[in-house]
């Protein structure tokens, strides 16, 4: 298993993909804008007109079902047609499956109709669609659905796909493989459309990346650190504190990051007055050590001067 949301950032900055959306009226702005932030192209066509047609010029299909109308569904059963044919992998956002009857046999008649990639939903809505109880108000999950990674690896299981549990922690999995991602901001809750953001950036990662476990999984490590303050990144060389730690990144690899990100990072791991100013030049906002204490004088001058 290959994680590494930096470099399939970087391909999607470069290739710059088509994601065609047909989602809600409430986050459509705010979802084109998630989309373009990330560096691919969003579309929002929902006319079954042209849905067919759109999807060929696509590189993945978000479908998101937070403001329901029959025509709507029809255009993204066609849509999801188109895709399959095309190859196009399509994500599937179950918005309040469980609050109404209307909601949860839409979301189970787009599963049954269309071969969906990636299933993202709350626990809710995707215990909702695999017979588990939960209780869902409006288009918040509130209750139920039991342990999230079981969940995750159930409803994969059981639909055929990935599945992407979304939570204070998320879970992701394709039945035999699973990832937790702890990264998130609670703050993000607070904000209408995080949800239907991420599954966008989902269709983001899985127009890149083939390995769509992955691709989902890379997706909310990204989205998780669009809201956060800072990223620390390393070890960046080898370090006698930390014996357990990943193999070094070094320098390139730190460059890749600071690169990837449009948060600070800062530099961790091997750190000291000797290389902290690579670490400045690489692009870190700044360095944290543990044996550089004993040095803090020289440390802050050649990080004062690099910055």
């Amino acid at each position: 298993m290959t994680i590494d949301p930096g470099a399939t950032l970087g391909g999607i900055r470069e290739s710059k993909p088509l994601v065609h959306n047909i989602t809600n009226y409430v986050v459509m702005n705010e979802t084109a804008n998630a989309i373009l932030a990330l560096g691919a192209l969003p579309v929002m066509a929902h006319a079954r007109e042209e849905v067919a047609e759109m999807v060929g010029l696509a590189g993945a299909l978000v479908l998101n079902i937070g403001t329901l109308s029959e025509h709507w569904v029809d255009a993204m059963l066609v849509a999801g047609e188109a895709a399959n044919e095309r190859g196009v992998p399509v994500v599937l956002d179950p918005v309040g499956a469980g609050a109404t009857a209307y909601r949860t046999e839409t979301a189970r008649r787009l599963l049954g109709e269309i071969d969906v990639t990636v299933l993202r939903g709350n626990a809710g809505e995707v215990a909702t669609l695999v017979g588990v109880e939960a209780e869902v108000r409006g288009v918040e999950s509130v209750g139920g659905g039991g342990d999230p990674a079981g969940l995750a690896r159930s409803a994969a299981a059981a639909l055929g796909l990935v599945a992407s549990v979304t939570g204070p922690v998320d879970h992701v999995s394709d039945g035999s493989r699973s990832a937790a991602v702890a990264n998130g901001q609670p703050l993000l809750a607070s904000i209408t459309g995080t949800g239907c953001m991420s599954t966008a950036m989902t269709g983001c990662f899985l127009a890149r990346k083939d390995d769509s476990f992955e691709a989902a999984v890379e997706a909310l490590v990204a989205f998780g650190l669009a809201g956060a303050a800072y990223l620390g990144a390393g070890p960046v060389w080898r370090t006698p504190s930390k014996p357990d730690a990943a193999p070094p990144i070094g320098i390139d690899g730190l460059r890749d990051v600071c690169l990837s990100v449009s948060i600070p990072v800062v530099a961790i791991g091997g750190v000291d007055a000797s290389n902290a100013a690579e670490c400045i030049r690489a692009g870190a906002a700044g360095v944290a050590v543990i044996r550089g204490v004993a040095e803090i004088e020289a440390l802050r001058a050649v990080v004062d001067e690099a910055l």
